[in-house]
C-alpha cells in the first residue's frame, strides 16, 4: 500500500554505452557529482590509467624481423552462479545486527557495514552459511547494506534475493575490453618485443576497475619473458551494468588476446604454435619485472618463479589431444576439424596483502574443532583445510570438525578470492595445528616421562621412540582435568609470495564453414597447480573452469540496445 502511494517523476538524462565513445569530447559525464573522488578524469569518464614499460619497446620492434598487429575484443558476461545474491538481516537478543549472507568476504562485509551504518564493528555479526558458488560476484556487497538498514528501521527480519534477471542487471559482470596487440620476433621465433594496449569498460561504477585491468598485464605478459614489453590500459565508465571481480580476474581477457597473438605470430613465421611457445615460455628462476612495476610486489621484493611445469603441460597436453596427427588436417567437405591450444598462468593470493587466521581446539575426547574465517563457496575449502589440520595432527579427517565464516566465532580471514584459500588460509591452519601438536607432545611427554623431541603424533596416538604410547583422548583428559589447561591455539599466516599455477589447454573443434557453427569435440587441460591437497576437488575446479570458459567463448554474451539488456 505504501509503495502504491509513491509517485516518481523521471528526468531521462543523456547516456553513453560505448567505451570508445565515453572518452570523446561532448560525451555525457557519468560521474559529475560534487562528492565523487578517486576518478582520474571525470570529464572524460576516465576512471584510471595504467602504464608499464620494460626495456625499449621501440628498439625491439626496430630489430624484429616480423611484426604482427591485431585487435581483440571481449564481451560482457555474467557469472550465472547457481545461487543468486541473497541476504538476511535481523536483530539478536542483545540488539546486535546479524547479517546472514551469500558472500565471499564476511569480514570485509562487516567492516564496510560498520562504516556505512556508522555502527561499532562489535555490534555487527556476519555469517556465511554454505552457499551456491560465487565466482567473484560475491566478492563485494550487493544486498547486505540494504537488508541491514531495513532491519534496523523496522526491527523485523528482512530477506532479499535477486531474481535471475536482476542478477544480470544488478550483479557484477566481466569487464568487456578492446585489446590491441603488437608483437615482434626474430626469424627463428625468438620474441623480442610485445605491446598490449587495453581499453576497458567498468560500467556505471568503478568496482575493481583498476585491479582487474592491472592483472590483464600482470598475470599474463610474464608467461613469455620478453626483454621489451609495454602495457597500457585506460578504464572508462559507461551507463551499463557494473563490472567487477570474475573468475580469472583480468587474466582471462588478457590470455585470450596474448595467446591469439602468439598463434598469429606462429602463422607469420610458419612455425608450429607449440614450438614457438616452448621456445619463449617462462622458466624457473625468472625474475618478473612487471609485477613490481604494477604494484603486486611487497617490501621491495619482486616475484621470482620457483617452480614451473608449463613445458611439461604443453608436452603432455599435446600428446593427449593428438596434436601432431591432427594439426593441419581439416578434412574434406564443409565441416572442418582442427586443434588449437593456449597457455595461461595465474597467482595464489595477493602477496603481502592477503592473510588469514585459524584456531585449533582440542576436545576432551581427542578430536578437534577447527575455526577458520575462510569462506567455502562450494570449492571444497572446508574439506581441504580440515585435511591439512588432520594430517598435521596425525588424526583422521572425521576427527576434525570445521566451523567457518562467522565473524563472532572465527578468526579473521580476507575471504575467498585470488585463488588464495588453500595457500593462505591453509598456511594458517597448518601453523595452528603444528602449535597445538607441540602442546600435545609436551603434555604427553610429561605423562610418559619422555622428551617431547622423541614423540610423534600418528593414528590418533602419541608414540615415543621407546615404544611407549598414549591416546589423544588420554592426553586431552589429562590436560583438562590434571593440567587444568584447554589446548586451543590461534595462528595467522601471510605470504610475500604468490606462486603462479600454469596450464596448457587444448581444444579439438568442428566448424561448419557455411553456418559458422562450432562444436567442441574434445578438450584437454594439463595443469600445474602445485601440490593438490585434494586431487578430486582440484580436478573439479579445472572441469568447472573449462565449462565456464567454453561458455564464455562460444555461447554467453549480454546484449544491449541503447542500454537495455535484451537477454536478461
Amino acid at each position: 500500500e505504501a509503495l502504491q502511494l509513491i509517485e516518481v517523476e523521471y528526468d531521462v538524462l543523456p547516456a553513453v554505452f560505448d567505451m570508445q565513445a565515453a572518452m570523446q569530447p561532448g560525451a555525457p559525464v557519468i560521474h559529475d557529482e560534487d562528492d565523487a573522488k578517486g576518478i582520474l578524469d571525470a570529464a572524460r569518464n576516465l576512471v584510471g590509467h595504467i602504464g608499464v614499460d620494460v626495456g625499449d619497446v621501440a628498439q625491439g620492434f626496430a630489430e624484429a624481423d616480423v611484426v604482427v598487429e591485431h585487435t581483440y575484443r571481449t564481451k560482457q558476461v555474467n557469472h550465472a552462479m547457481s545461487e543468486p545474491h541473497v541476504s538476511l538481516a535481523y536483530l539478536d537478543d542483545d540488539d546486535r545486527l546479524v547479517v546472514v549472507s551469500s558472500t565471499q568476504v564476511p569480514f570485509h562485509t562487516r567492516r564496510q557495514l560498520a562504516q556505512i551504518l556508522q555502527m561499532p564493528i562489535g555490534k555487527i555479526r556476519v555469517i556465511k552459511p554454505r552457499i551456491g558458488s560465487g565466482f567473484g560476484n560475491k566478492q563485494g556487497m550487493h544486498l547486505e547494506d540494504v537488508v541491514a538498514i531495513l532491519a534496523l528501521k523496522t526491527r523485523r527480519p528482512v530477506k532479499m534475493m535477486y531474481t535471475r534477471a536482476e542478477e544480470f542487471f544488478c550483479g557484477w559482470t566481466r569487464h568487456p575490453q578492446v585489446i590491441k596487440m603488437k608483437t615482434g620476433a626474430k626469424r627463428d621465433g625468438t620474441i623480442i618485443a610485445n605491446e598490449m594496449i587495453v581499453l576497458a569498460n567498468t560500467g556505471a561504477y568503478g568496482d575493481h576497475a583498476i585491479t582487474v585491468q592491472a592483472n590483464v598485464g600482470n598475470k599474463v605478459l610474464p608467461i613469455y619473458p620478453i626483454p621489451n614489453i609495454r602495457f597500457a590500459c585506460d578504464v572508462v565508465y559507461t551507463n551499463l551494468p557494473v563490472c567487477g571481480a570474475f573468475r580469472g580476474y583480468g587474466a582471462t581477457q588478457g590470455s585470450f588476446a596474448l595467446e591469439s597473438q602468439i598463434d598469429e605470430l606462429a602463422k607469420a613465421l610458419n612455425m608450429d604454435p607449440l614450438e614457438i611457445r616452448q621456445k619463449n615460455r617462462i622458466q624457473v628462476d625468472y625474475v618478473d619485472p612487471i609485477a613490481k612495476k604494477i604494484g603486486e610486489s611487497t617490501h621491495g621484493k619482486v616475484r621470482v618463479i620457483k617452480s614451473c611445469g608449463l613445458g611439461e603441460c604443453i608436452e603432455k597436453g599435446a600428446a593427449a589431444i593428438g596434436w601432431q596427427e591432427k594439426r593441419g588436417h581439416p578434412g574434406e567437405g564443409k565441416i572442418k576439424r582442427g586443434v588449437g591450444m593456449a597457455c595461461a598462468m595465474q597467482g595464489s593470493g595477493i602477496p603481502g596483502v592477503d592473510w588469514g587466521a585459524a584456531t585449533v581446539k582440542m576436545n576432551d575426547d581427542g578430536t578437534f574443532r577447527l575455526f577458520v574465517g575462510a569462506a567455502d563457496l562450494g570449492t571444497g575449502s572446508d574439506t581441504v583445510l580440515s585435511q591439512i589440520a588432520a594430517e598435521t595432527l596425525g588424526v583422521r579427517l572425521e576427527d576434525v570438525q570445521i566451523l567457518s565464516s562467522d565473524t563472532d566465532l572465527t578468526p579473521f580471514d580476507v575471504g575467498a578470492y585470488a585463488s588464495s584459500t588453500t595457500y593462505i588460509s591453509g598456511g594458517a591452519v597448518k601453523k595452528a595445528a603444528e602449535s597445538a601438536k607441540k602442546q600435545i607432545l609436551q603434555i604427553a611427554a610429561k605423562m610418559m616421562g619422555e622428551d617431547p623431541e622423541n614423540l610423534i603424533c600418528r593414528d590418533r596416538r602419541v608414540i615415543a621412540k621407546s615404544g611407549k604410547e598414549v591416546s589423544l583422548e588420554e592426553v586431552a583428559m589429562y590436560s583438562v582435568y590434571k593440567e587444568k589447561k584447554q589446548i586451543t591455539v590461534t595462528e595467522s599466516h601471510l605470504s610475500d609470495d604468490s606462486p603462479p599455477p600454469f596450464t596448457a589447454q587444448f581444444a579439438e573443434v568442428e566448424v561448419d564453414t557455411e553456418t559458422g557453427e562450432v562444436k567442441v569435440v574434445n578438450y584437454v587441460a594439463a595443469v600445474d597447480c602445485g601440490v593438490a591437497i585434494n586431487p578430486a576437488l582440484a580436478e573439479g575446479q579445472v572441469e568447472g573452469a573449462i565449462a565456464q570458459g567454453i561458455g564464455y567463448a562460444l555461447w554467453e554474451e549480454m546484449r544491449f540496445d541503447h542500454g537495455n539488456l535484451l537477454n536478461p
